[in-house]
């Protein structure tokens, strides 16, 4: 009996372990979230073409608008220092002057000889004439006026290099000469500026050649002031420096104040052209493939991949080329879970940035 009872609660217990396993294989699965059925939110933008301009961005050195080195063009010792270090001159002024008195000595003997020979050629002149003297005592009298003109001139050339006149007004630098020193042709002594207005002097590279040319605008910035000078390209070199493979350029910019100096470091901004209907978008919003570069649009509420080409680049966006339109709906946020055919809810959208 006891045996019996022992069976009995076997087979009662194997029964429920039984209906057990099938009630847990007939239960439904739960859905999991993020199926195929589920919209996946986005931001979006509508593409509305704008004014672009095409800048780039380099390094330049500010320059004097001229400049040169003053040295006398004869030796000789200085009599008169006639300018203050750093100070002003007007074209024209007499900066140094050199010791000239054996040269006035030389022209006075000069125009004494040339008042004699004068005379002689007047005379001469009159007698050939009257048929008193042949062409060739003529010629003689005459040639040796002019042999004597001729040595005065070189004279008074040789007294004029006796003064340094300023070839411009500008301002002048530190003097290197005193009163009573002796120079030469070598000897510098000051240098000279003209500071307004001034010259930039710049480099782009090569692509950009054919881009920058004559009254390209530019702004600079010189050093750690926030001061922004405008200017215009006035000069390009005809060529590409081979070394460096850009093109070196110069602008002028105004310096009515003289706050610029010669030498100076500057920051440049080159406007090279402006387009007036570009297609921009957010640099964010393009994906690399190893093809190209490609984009999501919004189709209907549907994901499309667009493959694009690019142009010029900014800081924070890109110019397209090719592959999108105005109008279209540019999608710019969770890229990483779209593909083409999926469907999406945009949650703001915008207009492209003007």
């Amino acid at each position: 009996m006891t045996r019996l009872r022992y069976f009995s609660y076997l087979l009662v217990f194997s029964c429920f372990l039984l209906n057990a396993c099938k009630s847990g294989k007939s239960s439904p699965p739960r859905l999991q979230s993020g199926t195929s059925g589920a919209k996946i939110p986005v931001d979006a933008i509508v593409i509305q073409p704008q004014l672009l301009d095409n800048r780039i961005f380099t390094t330049g050195t500010i320059l004097a608008n001229e400049e040169v080195k003053l040295q006398p063009e004869i030796a000789g010792r200085v009599t008169d220092v006639l300018f203050t270090e750093g100070g002003k001159v007007k074209k024209g002024d007499v900066l140094i002057k050199i010791n000239d008195r054996e040269l006035k000595a030389q022209l006075e003997g000069k125009g004494v000889e040339e008042k004699q020979a004068s005379d002689l050629e007047s005379r001469a002149r009159h007698l050939f004439e009257s048929k008193g003297i042949s062409q060739e005592e003529y010629d003689k009298a005459a040639n040796t006026l002019k042999m004597i003109q001729a040595q005065k001139e070189v004279i008074q050339a040789q007294l004029a290099k006796t003064e340094i006149i300023a070839p411009f007004s500008g301002v002048i630098g530190l003097r290197y000469v005193s009163q009573g020193s002796y120079v030469t042709t070598s000897t510098l002594v000051a240098t000279m500026q003209e500071i307004d207005p001034m010259k930039v002097e710049f480099s782009v590279p090569e692509k950009y050649g054919k881009l920058i040319k004559k009254d390209t605008e530019i702004t600079v910035v010189v050093g750690d002031s926030p001061e922004v000078y405008k200017g215009v390209v006035y000069a390009v070199e005809s060529k590409i420096d081979l070394e460096t493979r850009t093109i070196k350029a110069r602008a002028k910019i105004p310096n009515p104040n003289g706050d610029l100096i010669p030498g100076s470091f500057a920051k440049v901004d080159i406007t090279l052209e402006q387009l007036p209907n570009a297609i921009v978008i957010p640099s964010g919003a393009i994906i690399p493939e190893m093809t190209g570069e490609k984009v999501f649009i919004c189709v209907n509420g549907k994901v499309q991949s667009v493959p694009v080409k690019t142009g010029i680049r900014t800081e924070n966006s890109v110019q397209i080329v090719q592959g999108l339109n105005p109008q279209d709906t540019l999608i710019t946020t969770g890229l990483l879970q779209l593909s083409d055919g999926k469907a999406v809810e945009i949650k703001g959208l915008e207009s492209s940035p003007q």
